[in-house]
Order: structure tokens, then C-alpha cells, then sequence
């Protein structure tokens, strides 16, 4: 065999040898323990349409975030006015529109003016009183709560996305839609339940003191002193079922925030044991945690996630080191969830399920089952047409197109890319635009030999002169494959997908494998007659 094409084969056997080694993890049940070390372990990820999962449309209450933006900026707004020596009636916020003001002198308006055109630029001033009452109210401008909003909205497909890194989906399609919308697929999850209730929680974390100078009784029957307010501690008696609500009354004002949440973690209580949420603060969380503990001590803490009390412990001494403990009726599986929520950090803004799909595995079988007896069907059609038109020519043919279809699948190994039912219409697709290459070298074969020129120069003057059309061919589709995948959403996305690896697949395997075969059928050993 001439050096040429030894190193010819060579290489096409290399890139057989590395499409086998990344299939391997697919179609082996269980891999020996020295193939994780060195060789690749991933297997072929199947989409939502063919290993089932959950399917979500989530809508992002911005407006919340809104909400929350003008009561930050209400607070803030006090602590300026307390600090400028400006006196005021009342203060608050109205809707999602703005703030409302009323000052007690009205000598201090110019100095409110000024202070506000300085510290609020995203606050429209306009004076609601007369000479006598300063009044104002602060509009919050459209270009502002745009901001505000489409801000939530990416925090929030962040901290989602998060979450269900640390839960451990593989392959989520997470994307922004229209209308403050967040498009979710879990393909392969198996308990939807607890997934849509670990995106779905806002996971707002707060401290707050216990008021234990009032009377709890008195609150309960609308006597609510001013300042204060009644929270719930929820729990469930894990034997019965039974849900009890035990009321706290709580100071209105949150000390500390999940905010500066480091870590959080599960741990396990050595003398109840019973698993408890651990969590470290950064410096700032620390410093704040130590001072709140260390001016309250014997006064209950109580911590509260998502206006639901876990629990409120008796601060004994001051607390350095910035850790804290959530303590409650968790099962082991709870308290991975919050420690989940807590390190991923709080949605800006609830959400809420507007559209929810779970797909069953047995659907996703369904569905794999039709798509590889169709591919099965027009693969063996192909085959046998090839062979039956243009003979060991067309052998050679069907055998780059099972090549090539193990090239495909070696690709989507390779590239961690997600195998869908479009993506085996694209494989479908690709078995017959593999063997089209073929036909189009084979007929200009046939053109040359039916000339009278001998088989080698027949085989030269096929491959040189179909190759131009082949590309432009191949290459014109595998542009349009690129452009859907980089415009497309999941379906079209996975069409692309494999059609652009079955691309170039087929291009390696018509152009390169064959040619190796018959060089070395009529140009090694010399074969005299061509079966085309």
C-alpha cells in the first residue's frame, strides 16, 4: 500500500476509533471503572420530547419589583429627610406610581427640591399643596420602571437557573420570553413536584425581632400596636399530616436580609438528629448579625422565609463569626431544597406558573421508538436502491452512510448537544442527503468511464469535478443550519443541531472515506472493472 494512502486510512480509522470511544457511554448499560479516568463519559442527551420531564412558562410579578424599589427608596428618603433636619407629616408609597410627601414646614420645600433633583433623578417632583402645606408627590418615571422591571427579569432566569444548576438537571433549556416571561424545560426530571416548588419559591430570607413587650392575644383580635405585625410558623406533623400555625408577633422592621448569604449548607443536629440549614455570611452579614445579636440579647430572633416564621430562637449571647442555623420540622430532603434557594439568592420578584406541561417517559419512548423505525425504513430503502443501481459502488455508499450515521451521534456526544424528535428528522433528512454526494461522483464515474478512460483516471476525474457542486451544496445547507440554531427555540434548535453534524459527517465520509476505498480497490489492487 502506497505511504499515501496508508496515512489516508489512517487518519479515517483514528476518527472511527474516537466516534466509537464517545458512543460507548450510549449504548453500554455499565461502564468498567478505569474508562472514567481517561475516556469520555457523557452520554447522548435526550430532549424533553424523549425522556419526558416538565415543561414551564413562568411570569415574573415585576410590578412586585416595583414595589419593593419605591419602599427601599421610602426608607432611604426618611433617613435623608432625619438627617437634612426636614420635618414631615407623612410619607409613603402609592401603587407602583411614586411616593407621596407632606412636609410640616413649609420654609423646608426648597431644601426637599433640591435634595430630591440630587439623590432621586428617577423621580418626577411635583407639588401637590398650596403656599401654606407642602405636599409632594414623587412619579417614578416610565423610563425607570422599565428599568426596574426588565432588571427582575433577568435576575430572576439567573437565580432560576442557578437553582436547577445546584438541583441537577442536565441540559435545562432556560430563556427570556415576551411579557416578563421565562420559558423552562427539565427534560428527564423525576419528580416535578418538588422541581416547580424549588423555582417557584421566592426564597426571601429576613431577621426580625420578636415583640414580647405586647400582647400577642390582643394583636390576634385586631389590636395590632403600631410598628408590629402577626406572622405564622407552619408546620406538619410528619406521622399525622396534621398542619398546625403557630402566630408571632413580629416588629415590622427587617434587621438583616438573605442578601448576604454566602453559603448555606445541611447539617445535621447530633442531638436531636434532625438535619438543620447552616449558613455563613459575608464581612458586612457579619458585622450586622454580631451588633443585632449582641443589642438583643435574651429577645427572640425570629427567622422568617417568605412571610413564614422557620423559627425564633432566644439570642443568649452575642454571635460572631457570621454563622447562623435554621432550625425546624425539616425532612432531609426540605433542607437540601432551602439550602439550595438560600445559596442561589432571592427572586427580586414572585413568579407565577402561567402554563405547565409534564411529559411522561412512556411518551418520550413512544416517540424514540417511531423516529428510529422511520430512520430504519428510509435508511434500508436507501441502501438497497444504492446497491441495486450502481452495485459495489453503491455498497460502498451505504457503508459511509452507517459511518456517517455514527459520526453523528459521536457529535452529539462530543458536544453535549441534546437530541430531540426534530433532531431525528434531521438525521432522517441526512441519510439521504449523505448518499446524494455519492450519486453525484458516481455519475460523472460513469460519464468518464463511458469515454473510454481507465478506472483510476475515471475515479480522479469524478471526485475533482463533483467536488465544487458538492460543496456549494453542503455548504449553502449547513449555513442555513447555523443560522436556525442561532435564531431558532428548542425544536428548531435541535433540527439544527443534527443536521449540521450530519453535514459535515457526510461530507468526511463521501468524499473522504469512499475515495480511500476505491483507490484502494482500483488503484492498489488494480481492479479492472467497475461495478457502477
Amino acid at each position: 500500500m502506497s505511504k499515501n494512502l496508508t496515512w489516508r486510512a489512517g487518519i479515517a480509522l483514528f476518527c472511527l476509533l474516537s466516534a466509537f470511544v464517545y458512543l460507548v457511554p450510549s449504548i453500554s448499560g455499565e461502564l468498567p471503572g478505569w474508562w472514567s479516568s481517561f475516556l469520555p463519559e457523557d452520554k447522548i442527551h435526550l430532549g424533553l420530547d424523549l425522556q419526558g420531564g416538565i415543561h414551564l412558562v413562568l411570569e415574573v410579578q415585576a410590578s412586585k419589583a416595583v414595589e419593593s424599589h419605591l419602599e427601599r427608596i421610602t426608607e432611604e428618603m426618611k433617613r435623608d429627610l432625619r438627617k437634612g433636619k426636614i420635618r414631615y407629616r407623612e410619607l409613603k408609597r402609592t401603587g407602583i406610581e411614586g411616593i407621596d410627601l407632606s412636609l410640616v414646614r413649609a420654609s423646608d420645600a426648597k431644601t426637599f427640591q433640591d435634595l430630591a433633583q440630587a439623590n432621586y433623578p428617577d423621580f418626577d417632583i411635583k407639588s401637590t399643596g398650596d403656599m401654606e402645606q407642602a405636599a409632594f408627590h414623587l412619579a417614578l418615571t416610565a423610563k425607570a420602571r422599565n428599568r426596574i422591571e426588565k432588571m427582575a427579569v433577568d435576575q430572576a432566569l439567573e437565580t432560576i437557573r442557578n437553582r436547577i444548576d445546584q438541583f441537577g438537571v442536565s441540559e435545562p433549556d432556560i430563556r427570556p420570553q415576551e411579557g416578563h416571561r421565562i420559558l423552562i424545560q427539565l427534560p428527564g426530571v423525576k419528580d416535578p413536584k418538588r422541581a416547580i416548588e424549588l423555582i417557584g419559591k421566592t426564597a426571601q430570607l429576613e431577621f426580625k425581632l420578636v415583640d414580647d413587650a405586647h400582647s400577642l392575644q390582643a394583636a390576634l383580635k385586631g389590636k395590632i400596636p403600631p410598628g408590629d405585625e402577626i406572622l405564622y410558623e407552619v408546620s406538619v406533623d410528619p406521622r399525622t399530616g396534621l398542619r398546625t400555625k403557630q402566630p408571632y408577633l413580629l416588629k415590622k422592621r427587617t434587621l438583616l436580609t438573605g442578601e448576604y448569604i454566602t453559603d448555606a449548607r445541611v447539617q445535621i443536629d447530633s442531638r436531636y438528629n434532625e438535619p438543620y440549614v447552616s449558613l455563613s455570611f459575608d464581612s458586612r452579614g457579619a458585622r450586622l448579625f454580631e451588633q443585632i445579636t449582641g443589642n438583643n440579647i435574651k429577645k427572640r430572633l425570629a427567622i422568617v422565609l417568605d412571610n413564614k416564621v422557620a423559627s425564633a430562637p432566644v439570642i443568649q449571647d452575642r454571635i460572631a463569626g457570621g454563622r447562623a442555623q435554621i432550625t425546624g420540622r425539616f425532612d432531609m430532603e426540605e433542607a437540601r431544597d432551602l439550602a439550595i434557594v438560600l445559596r442561589a439568592g432571592a427572586l427580586p420578584a414572585p413568579v407565577k406558573i402561567i402554563e405547565e406541561r409534564t411529559v411522561g417517559p412512556s411518551l418520550g419512548k413512544d416517540s424514540i421508538n417511531k423516529g428510529l423505525k422511520s430512520m430504519l425504513v428510509g435508511g434500508l430503502i436507501v441502501i438497497v436502491f444504492m446497491i441495486v443501481y450502481y452495485g459495489l459502488s453503491g455498497a460502498i455508499a451505504d457503508l459511509a452512510l452507517l459511518l456517517n450515521i455514527l459520526f453523528i451521534g459521536a457529535g452529539l456526544s462530543f458536544f453535549g448537544a441534546t437530541l430531540t424528535l426534530p433532531g431525528i428528522a434531521g438525521v432522517i433528512l441526512t441519510i439521504g442527503m449523505s448518499v446524494d454526494a455519492n450519486v453525484l461522483i458516481f455519475e460523472r464515474i460513469r460519464e468518464e468511464l463511458r469515454l473510454g478512460k481507465s478506472a483510476r483516471a475515471s475515479i480522479d476525474a469524478g471526485y475533482g469535478k463533483a467536488l465544487v457542486t458538492i460543496l456549494d451544496a453542503n455548504i449553502t445547507t449547513l449555513i442555513v443550519a447555523l443560522v436556525l440554531f442561532q435564531f431558532g427555540t428548542g425544536p428548531v434548535r435541535g433540527f439544527a443541531v443534527t443536521l449540521s453534524i450530519g453535514i459535515i459527517a457526510s461530507l468526511f465520509t463521501a468524499i473522504y472515506v469512499t475515495r480511500i476505498i476505491f483507490d484502494y480497490l482500483y488503484v492498489e489492487r488494480r481492479m479492472k472493472k467497475m461495478w457502477i
